[in-house]
């Protein structure tokens, strides 16, 4: 046995011992003068028309996104900076901002009453956690 796995997991001979001992009980011959088990039932006959399990694409129900109407896009180009207002049924509701010189930000109106909120990015920064935490 590893010195280290034996120092960092204790348990770890016990857990060794229970798995190769079902292991070996997997292994073991049935004993003798046991009849084998029956063969398996075929499986049931539909004819020639069987039910299909799955249901045709359109009877699928279709996700809130599929129905939500496409942003307009109308492009303004400025002197210093470029802009695109996206609009949703009229209402304004984000501008994207690509100045000459610097990079592009957002600016958000998620309320709808006009404050308007500047982004740099729409990345959260949110990562999810990759730790390691064994290695064989």
């Amino acid at each position: 046995m590893n010195a280290f796995r034996a120092r960092h997991f204790p348990g770890y001979a016990l857990a060794l011992t229970a798995v190769l001992s079902c292991a070996s009980a997997l292994t073991w011959a049935a004993p003798e003068g046991s009849t084998p088990l029956p063969d398996a039932p075929p499986p049931p006959d539909y004819g020639p028309e069987r039910p299909d399990p799955v249901p045709p694409r359109a009877a699928l129900p279709e996700s809130p996104e599929a129905n939500a109407p496409e942003p307009e896009v109308t492009i303004v180009q400025r002197e210093n900076a470029t802009f695109e207002e996206y609009r949703v049924n009229g209402r304004l509701y984000k501008i994207k901002v690509t100045p000459k010189v610097g990079p592009p930000y957002y600016l958000v109106d998620e309320e709808g009453s006009n404050v308007w909120r500047r982004y740099d990015s729409f990345d959260t920064g949110f990562q999810v956690p990759r730790w390691v935490i064994l290695r064989f």
